[in-house]
């Protein structure tokens, strides 16, 4: 028997308020920038534009949301991620944000959502 894809409910499912405002803001600040929509999979929600997923929420904690950018280059130069990583055997950089608090989507973090979102459509 295969396994379900995870819905969106599932993911948001026994999550405390707190994670629950910060997924919200996160997502509606995104779709600010431009039209997004949400593709729960096995492991995380990704974040897509018509053409291609753009970026990736990969962890609802107690009281953050996980964030990763795959960006074509690294962007050392920032204050808002916490890790920056190449994939193995490509020339992809995803980008760690890790969220905290609503006032955690700065205009920095939004500066990069619009690079994401340009780079996806």
């Amino acid at each position: 028997m295969a396994s379900r894809t995870p819905t969106l409910n599932d993911f948001l499912r026994g999550k405390s308020p707190h994670t629950l405002a910060l997924f919200d803001h996160f997502v509606s600040s995104f779709r600010v920038v431009g039209a997004i929509t949400l593709h729960p999979a096995k492991t995380m929600i990704g974040i897509a534009t018509q053409r291609k997923r753009i970026a990736y929420i990969t962890r609802l904690g107690k009281d953050f949301i996980h964030v990763v950018f795959p960006f074509q280059r690294p962007y050392y130069d920032n204050l808002c991620f916490q890790k920056i990583a190449q994939v193995p055997g490509t020339s992809q950089y995803n980008h760690h944000f890790r969220m905290l608090h609503l006032e955690d989507v700065t205009d920095e973090v939004i500066q990069f959502m619009k690079l994401a979102w340009e780079e996806g459509t």
